[in-house]
Formats: structure tokens, sequence, C-alpha cells
């Protein structure tokens, strides 16, 4: 729609000047006209900037490392690069489309001179309208993604809180395991000395002492690889918060101290508190704000122009006022309303998905660890004390003649056997509470009621 003066018809000229209304329409789109909005670095990279003077303490303990690594860790880092990601576009699906400025010079060169002053100069400014709550609902989406972004981000922690327990652990397993390799290197050295006196005494064939010879190098062997896998679990442990030669001397920590384990329904029911399980809410709601975009796509937006035309032969102006509607004839977006309603319906699918598998790997996990408290159990009532006893009784026995050097050696290995036994299940029982404080999102030992996070 267009109104306006024909420059053929006479009429009284405006004053109005054109320089003018070309100033205001070009104040109107100037993409600079509006001040810039100032986009804050979020809480997640605020901390993330504080944490990077933190030192390595020269006894770690768990929460040393836990501290490093939430501070330090590059793929945490990353996730909370992806939540500041988010939020930007949170920020950005609520912007307004900018106004189109359009400005034409018609018969700008004319072959006929006599009509070269016949030319004419457009000026218009177009804005397009959204109609159907097409803004609305892309706001509500690209909020829903920003929290998606920190679930995903809470997930991330939980997992690096858990693998840096389990690393933590296999430190103090293989700390532990050197001091046994080291008891069982001295003894070795003290048997392979006892029987050396007993061979010079004439008590005993020579023979027992090349066995006794190489039992000690194999005590050696056992030590040098013990000593090489803790170095192996330290570096491991740097390396969650990317210090692959840590500067800390030794891990502080504790595998006899137990969490008690609760009851399984207790624990079940706090997996709804695991952050890969509260997502699929926001989830659930992102798609459904994709359903309802899609919708809106449907109602087709309004553009509404309006501008002036100046003729130069007749020094005359034309207003104009014009709107543009598309009309939903052949594109209606039925393809994709069904799309993303399918894709809502998918997500409830998975959400229940996500909870089946959570609860499974939950019962594999408290199966495994209830079968783990109950070999410390008898590790700790029935086989160390025997064999400790029966280490000491065949001791006593080779030296008063009653028992040979085998006898001996078997009670040995028995003993140091049955300590790394002990010691690995003390290392798995810490390894299992890791495992099930990820899956409920918390940790183990939580009073009922409690929530896992603040």
């Amino acid at each position: 729609m267009t109104t306006g003066r024909s420059p053929a018809v006479p009429a009284v000229r405006r004053r109005t000047h054109a320089s003018f209304i070309v100033c205001a329409l070009i104040a109107a789109a100037w993409p600079w006209a509006a001040p810039a909005q100032d986009i804050r670095p979020s809480l997640a990279e605020q901390e993330r900037r504080l944490a990077q003077a933190a030192a390595e303490p020269v006894q770690l303990t768990l929460r040393d490392a836990l501290a490093l690594a939430l501070q330090r860790n590059p793929e945490l880092a990353a996730f909370a690069s992806e939540r500041s990601a988010m939020e930007a576009a949170a920020l950005q699906a609520g912007a307004l489309p900018n106004p189109v400025l359009d400005i034409v010079g018609d018969n700008l060169r004319n072959a006929r001179k006599a009509e070269a002053g016949d030319r004419t100069t457009s000026i218009q400014i177009g804005q397009l309208i959204e109609l159907g709550g097409k803004r609305a609902a892309r706001m509500r989406a690209a909020e829903a993604g920003r929290d998606l972004a920190g679930w995903d981000y809470e997930a991330k922690r939980i997992e690096v809180m858990s693998v840096v327990a389990q690393r933590f652990v296999d430190l103090l397993a293989a700390q532990q395991r050197l001091v046994l390799a080291g008891e069982a290197a001295a003894l070795a050295r003290q048997v392979s000395e006892a029987v050396a006196r007993r061979v010079e005494a004439g008590k005993v064939s020579p023979v027992e002492e090349t066995k006794a010879r190489l039992a000690q190098a194999g005590a050696e062997v056992e030590l040098e690889q013990a000593r090489r896998e803790a170095i192996a679990a330290r570096s491991a442990l740097g390396a969650m918060w990317a210090a692959p030669s840590p500067r800390f001397e030794k891990a502080v920590g504790d595998l006899e101290k137990r969490p008690p384990l609760p009851g399984f329904e207790q624990l079940a029911a706090r997996v709804r508190d695991n952050p890969e399980l509260a997502r699929w809410a926001t989830e659930i709601a992102q798609r459904q704000a994709s359903v309802e975009a899609e919708r809106a796509k449907a109602v087709p937006d309004v553009t509404v122009s309006a501008g002036v035309t100046r003729f130069s032969q007749f020094d005359d102006r034309a207003y104009m006022v014009g709107i543009s509607i598309p009309i939903p004839i052949f594109d209606r977006n039925r393809g994709g309303i069904l799309e993303a309603s399918r894709r809502l319906d998918k997500a409830a699918d998975e959400q229940r998905a996500a909870e089946g598998r959570l609860l499974a790997d939950l019962a594999r996990a408290y199966q495994r660890l209830a079968a783990i408290d109950q070999e410390i159990g008898t590790l700790r009532t029935i086989l160390l004390p025997g064999a400790q006893s029966a280490f000491e009784a065949a001791s006593k026995g080779y030296q008063l003649g009653k028992f040979g050097f085998l006898d001996v050696l078997d009670a040995q290995r028995t003993l140091f056997q049955t300590r790394t036994q002990n010691l690995r299940a003390l290392a798995d029982y810490q390894r299992g509470v890791s495992d099930i404080e990820r899956l409920v999102g918390g940790p183990l030992d939580l009073p009922p009621n409690t929530p896992n996070r603040p």
C-alpha cells in the first residue's frame, strides 16, 4: 500500500528537509545506535580464573586432590566454557530483528539530455515484526539450552570427582603395596641369611640356600615393580589437574576408614539427584519450547516500511507507507511441527531409559560393594590371623629343625598374598564407594532426606 502525491500534479511543496529525514532513518537503522550490553564472565569462569594460583601441598589429601582437579581439570574447564557460551546464546536469543534501510536512485544517467533532470531518489526503512510468539519461544529454548549446559557441567564435575577419588585410592594402594613389598623383600633377606647360617653350620643342604636366594631375588623384583606402579599412579593422579609430573611428595589417606553401606532402597531413591537424570526435565522443557517455536513459524511475520521519494524534475517529494505479509498457502511448517513433537516424545522415552540404566548400574555396584565388604570381613577375622599364625609357627619350627625351608617359604608367600589381597579389597571398596557416589550424585554417608547439593 502506497500513498503520496503524484509528481505530475501541482501541489504546495512541503518544506520538510530531506536531510533531516535521511538522518533520522539512518539513526534508526544504525547498529551502533543502541548501547552494547555487557556480557560478564560466568560464575564458573570467575572461579576458574581465581583458582589458577592454587599450589600443590607436600602431603596431598583427597580434599586437596579434589580441589586441584576442580580448579584445573581441562575437560571440566571446557564444560564451563560451553556453559558460558550457552549463556551468551540465551542473551542473543532475545535480540529483536534489525531494521532495514533501502536507498534507491532511478534514472541517474539518461541518454535523453532533455530529460536528464528527471531523476528520483527513494529512501525507505523497514522493520520486521515477529508474530506468533517466535521471540518468546526462541528465548525459552535458549534458556533451556543454557540450563542443560549447567546440568552437563554438574555431571562432568561429579565424574571428575569420582575419577580423582579412584586415582587417589590407586595411589594410596600403590604406596601401601610398596611398603608391603619392602617388608617382603626385607623378610626374604632375613630368611636367606638365616638359611645361609644353617648351611654353614651343616644343618641343611646348600640347595635350600639357593632356593632362599631365588626367593629373595623374586621379592626384589616385586619391590621394583611396586615402586614403578606407585610412580605411574602418582602421574595418573596429577594428570587430573594437568600436571603429569606433580610436585606433591606423598598422598595421605586411610584405606581402612570405610563409610557404612546404606540400604539399597535409600540409595535408589537418591538416583534422581544424579545430574544425568535430573537434566531430562530441562531437556523436555527445551524440546517443548522447540515445538512452540515450530508452531510459531507457521504464523507469518509482518514487515512494516516507511520512506520518502524525491523527484528532481519537479523538486517534489512523495511519502510512502508499506506493509508486507507472506501468505501461508504452500508452507505451513507442518513437517517442522511434527518433527519437534516426535523429538519431544523421544525425550520422555530417553528419560525412562536413563533412569532404568542408572538403577541397573546402581544395583550392580551395590552388590559388588556388598561382596567386597563381606570379603574384607573374612580376611580380617579368618585369613589374616591364620596366615600370620602359620608363618610364625613355620619360622620357629624351621629354626628348631621341625619344618623344612619349603614350609617357611610357603607360609611367607601365603602371608604376603593375604596382606596384598586385603589391601586390594580395601582399595576396591573405596572405588566401589566412588562408583555409587557418582550414580547417586552425592556422598554415600549422607543422612536420609538430605539433598545432595546445597
